[in-house]
């Protein structure tokens, strides 16, 4: 069940001197081997929250922490990451057990998102963060032409529509439940609603804003139900 690295390499940018990394980096503890990739997860997650967070700080001058935090969020998650595994083919690489492979591993949204965790990991332990970052960056710039608020969070929206016209045959409806403040300052409070039930509500410094805000967190618990 051997893979060929090298095209892996080959979309990361990045080739491994130490293949005993590479390999710790692809292997899910379901291959019952005397290593997996949860160390390197483990390592990878705090290596791109830094990555992210100082190359937003760089792009994003004049945004406030506010800001600045909820952009990483969309991109520092479960899903970003899926997004990037995906860009990389990266679950035709993974070391899965049989029973794992059978029940749909490779295509598994936390299971893509955590090697890629470990891949970032890897590379960090074996050539440092500047590498790390280079490759981190490119994946993300080429996956997100326009990184933005509004931008990030709208894919959420079409992510919730996407779903919830497959599992239910209809688009998501977004209630204001409240508004906040002066005009200045207004804040808006969101609920999303399928089949006229409440799924998330979220707080934004627009409508539009918390739309998106509450679109992520339904996506989030739609997922997690269908796991």
């Amino acid at each position: 069940m051997n893979k060929n690295i090298e095209n892996l390499e080959i979309a990361l940018g990045y080739k491994f001197k130490n293949q005993k990394l590479i390999t710790e980096a692809l292997t899910h503890k379901s291959n019952k081997q005397p290593y997996d990739n949860e160390r390197l997860e483990f390592l990878g997650d705090a290596v791109l929250d830094l990555i992210v967070g100082e190359y937003l700080y760089n792009k994003f001058d004049k945004s406030d922490e506010g800001n600045l935090s909820k952009i990483r969020a969309s991109l520092v998650n479960e899903n970003g990451f899926e997004k990037l595994a995906k860009s990389i083919n990266l679950g035709e690489f993974i070391y899965l057990s049989n029973a794992e492979e059978n029940n749909g591993g490779r295509d598994k949204s936390s299971l893509l998102s955590n090697a890629f965790e470990a891949i970032i990991g890897a590379i960090y332990l074996e050539a440092g963060l500047d590498e790390a970052k280079r490759v981190a960056i490119a994946l993300i710039e080429k996956n997100h032409k326009d990184i933005s608020l509004d931008s990030l969070f709208s894919d959420y929206k079409t992510s919730l529509q996407e779903l919830t016209q497959a599992r239910f045959g209809q688009t998501p409806e977004y209630i204001v439940v409240a508004s906040r403040g002066p005009d200045h300052q207004k804040e808006f409070e969101v609920a999303v609603h399928i089949e006229n039930k409440e799924y998330a509500r979220a707080i934004g410094k627009s409508k539009k804003i918390a739309q998106q805000l509450a679109a992520e967190m339904a996506v989030g618990l739609l997922n997690g139900e269908k796991k």
